[in-house]
């Protein structure tokens, strides 16, 4: 079954948990664009502080303990026995961290709706202001359901196998940083940007096109694949726009931000 799921397929559910996870790097709070309007019963997740915890050494969006994100997902009404649907504006990149996470920790049935709520307003599909209020979920959060690397691993990841780097092209090259301390990438990655995932309205490429992209990248079968960004948010939208692919990918969820806290960590650049 795709990750993904259309907005006609969306409208037609009968019954799912879902989830509004707009964020922007540096803001404004995604919970303001939610209250001006989003899809019918979505209610607000907070990436920062539901899909994440307190940044420091291990990244800026390090994953939570289960125990705090099992509370977060019960508060918002989610259920492991009940699909949980997840969108942001339009590129599915925040939407990403809350579908990988959700899989992390266990839970069976997670979709993103493909273009966001972009594509939900195209098709004329209604909106809701305002809050949501919802139930309490009893979904339990056992972490392991998706593959995870260190930044050890990543390093070996980027020798053996083949490491992507979801960020910018530029940033890749070290030629600007604008959040981290350091520029560069990890040595042997390969520049992957995610927004070569997606088609101008951000909207995923058709499986047959992200499995030649990533071919050629060199995710062949038979090779391990990782992926890394700044934070852990990005390179969660290349682990799903792989799965959409039909390839397994690994995240480093510390990425770029994790790496560079260690001064003794290669860098490349160019």
């Amino acid at each position: 079954m795709s990750p993904l799921i259309t907005p006609s397929e969306l409208s037609g559910l009968a019954e799912a948990t879902i989830l509004d996870v707009r964020w922007k790097l540096g803001g404004p709070p995604g919970i303001e664009a939610y209250r001006e309007g989003h899809v019918p019963g979505a209610v607000f997740c907070d990436l920062n502080t539901d899909l994440a915890a307190s940044p420091g050494a291990q990244g800026r969006h390090p994953l939570p303990a289960a125990d705090r994100f099992q509370d977060a997902m019960r508060r918002l009404g989610v259920s492991g026995s009940r699909t949980v649907v997840v969108y942001d504006e339009a590129d599915s990149t925040a939407a990403a961290r809350a579908w990988w996470t959700l899989r992390h920790f266990g839970h069976p049935d997670v979709r993103v709706l493909d273009g966001g709520l972009r594509a939900w307003v195209s098709e004329g599909l209604p909106v809701a202001g305002g809050e949501q209020e919802t139930a309490p979920g009893d979904f339990v959060a056992r972490p392991g359901g998706m593959p995870v690397l260190d930044a050890e691993q990543a390093l070996e990841l980027a020798a053996d196998g083949v490491l992507l780097d979801a960020r910018a092209a530029e940033r890749y090259r070290g030629e600007v940083e604008p959040v981290d301390p350091v520029a560069g990438h990890i040595p042997g990655a390969v520049s992957a940007p995610t927004g070569e995932n997606v088609d101008s309205v951000g909207r995923f490429h058709l499986p047959d096109f992200l499995r030649e992209r990533f071919n050629t990248l060199g995710a062949v079968p038979g090779v391990r694949v990782g992926a890394y960004c700044g934070s852990g948010v990005t390179a969660a939208h290349e682990v799903l726009a792989l799965e959409v692919a039909g390839i397994q990918g690994a995240l480093y969820v510390g990425s770029w931000s994790n790496w560079v806290a260690d001064p003794a960590r290669p860098v490349a650049t160019g």
